[in-house]
């Protein structure tokens, strides 16, 4: 492999010769070998570096022309805008697990984009190849410490807004489909995995849907918070060698950018070390795996057997069950969402540690907390479209076995209650399950009601 010399402020570095990074990458490269190639620093937060570098060049321009001039500004967006594409994303490949404030991640940007910009400042034939300096131009008016929790909120914002929000609205629009197709159809209700009384299938599915508007409607709520940037801070929130208004000229950058609402963080002490935002809408992202792990669940029950289960409803049948027993199908998309949802539920734990650990004037563990955030909202996001394309469309209900079960339900006996009371109608729950025979013949056995009083009463279609 052939190499170059980098260097920096501790000395000469080799790095190869085809990569764009500089010294400090290689550094961190070589020194934190952690999950490398594979726990890399997520893509989302890459983007986001390309957003804010951009988006604070152009405040630099703005507040410091006669340092940010024109010239440079021009090599900065177009190496930014390759950044933000992902066609260099090759050139960033520090893993997560490296200094707790990214720093490293930080520098990466910085040196990538300036070599980049540098590479194309002189293709334009504008002469030198070293207009651009990592930390002097691309790091104009910011530090680590202040990039990369903007880095975090840039990126959460825009992958639950263009991600995981469109992944919910398609599975809604799903179940008020089947919602709308079902209607008068009758079944047993269950409630502690046991026979309740009678509930529509419209109805159920109207469960499934209204939870999920409501998770939708908790994300929404938790996306506001996240629009504070803390681009401004610098090292330790006081904003130093950052020009004042450059925080609101950012986050206004940063807006048209994105095409999304961002402000400057009122509280820039606040922004460096709490993530409590972000813990906030983890949360919300969580009561949605709680909601779908629900849902998946309730659809494979209902959808088990094909002959010993419930049955009440039909799945797609997506691909064989088994290696040894022919012709069995699962509920697979359904198994893979529960799996996602505990893979969520356990980032969370990770994600309110990592959260926790805001010493003094900086949390350093933002590196793993985004990385879990991020997981959570692409594995949710995936998993939510993959149900719904390859399960949730297809449910079909299954009338003549919902229909059976419904009337072979003892609950059934609670439209008894107001005629002859709660304990005896208990007693001819009791006496039907216990002889095997029906309702009405434990009823009229007991003499607790006649043939034409029981039909009177007993209407399970008009019980929900």
């Amino acid at each position: 492999m052939e190499y170059r010399i980098e260097h920096d402020s501790m000395g000469e570095v080799k790095v190869p010769a085809a990569k764009l990074w500089g010294a400090q990458t290689e550094r961190s490269r070589n020194n934190f070998r952690i999950g490398a190639g594979i726990e890399t620093m997520p893509q989302e937060i890459i983007r986001a570096f390309g957003i804010l570098k951009k988006a604070a060049a152009q405040a630099n321009h703005q507040f410091k022309p006669q340092k940010m001039t024109a010239e440079k500004l021009a090599a900065i967006e177009a190496a930014c805008n390759k950044v933000i594409s992902g066609e260099l994303m090759e050139h960033f490949p520090l893993v997560v697990w490296q200094t707790g404030s990214g720093t490293q991640s930080n520098m990466n940007a910085n040196e990538v984009i300036a070599t980049v910009g540098n590479m194309i400042h002189k293709e334009n034939g504008s002469g030198s190849a070293t207009l651009l300096h990592p930390n002097d131009d691309i790091n104009m008016s910011q530090s680590s410490n202040d990039t990369f929790p903007t880095a975090m909120h840039i990126a959460a914002v825009m992958s639950l807004e263009d991600d995981l929000l469109p992944a919910v609205d398609q599975l809604i629009a799903t179940f008020s489909r089947l919602e709308a197709e079902n209607q008068g159809i009758v079944k047993s209700g269950r409630t502690h995995l046991q026979d309740a009384t009678p509930i529509t299938f419209s109805q159920e599915i109207s469960g499934w849907r209204s939870s999920l508007e409501r998770d939708r409607e908790l994300i929404c709520r938790s996306i506001e918070p996240l629009r504070e940037l803390a681009l401004g801070g610098t090292a330790v929130g006081t904003g130093l060698n950052a020009p004042t208004g450059f925080d609101q000229a950012v986050a206004q950058a940063v807006s048209k950018l994105t095409g999304k609402s961002f402000v400057s963080a009122s509280n820039k002490f606040h922004a460096l070390t709490s993530k409590d935002e972000l813990v906030f809408a983890h949360g919300a992202v969580k009561a949605l795996a709680c909601d779908m792990m629900k849902i998946a669940n309730d659809i494979r029950w209902l959808a088990s057997g094909p002959r010993l289960g419930l049955g009440e409803i039909t799945i797609p049948e997506n691909e064989p069950g088994s290696s040894i027993m022919p012709g069995k199908v699962n509920p697979t998309q359904c198994e893979a969402v529960t799996m996602v949802a505990v893979q969520v539920m356990g980032n969370d734990v990770a994600v309110s540690m990592a959260a926790s650990q805001g010493n003094f004037e900086l949390n350093v563990f933002m590196p793993v907390c985004i990385y879990n955030f991020l997981q959570s909202v692409r594995l949710m996001s995936q998993a939510i479209t993959s149900f719904d394309q390859h399960c949730a469309q297809g449910i079909k209900a299954n009338k003549e076995k919902m229909h059976l079960n419904l009337h072979n339900s003892l609950m059934l006996v609670t439209a008894l209650n107001p005629h002859i009371g709660y304990e005896k109608a208990a007693q001819v729950a009791k006496k039907a399950f216990a002889e095997n025979i029906s309702l009405k013949e434990a009823c009229l056995a007991l003499g607790f009601l006649t043939e034409a009083q029981f039909d009177e009463a007993f209407k399970p279609e008009e019980m929900v």
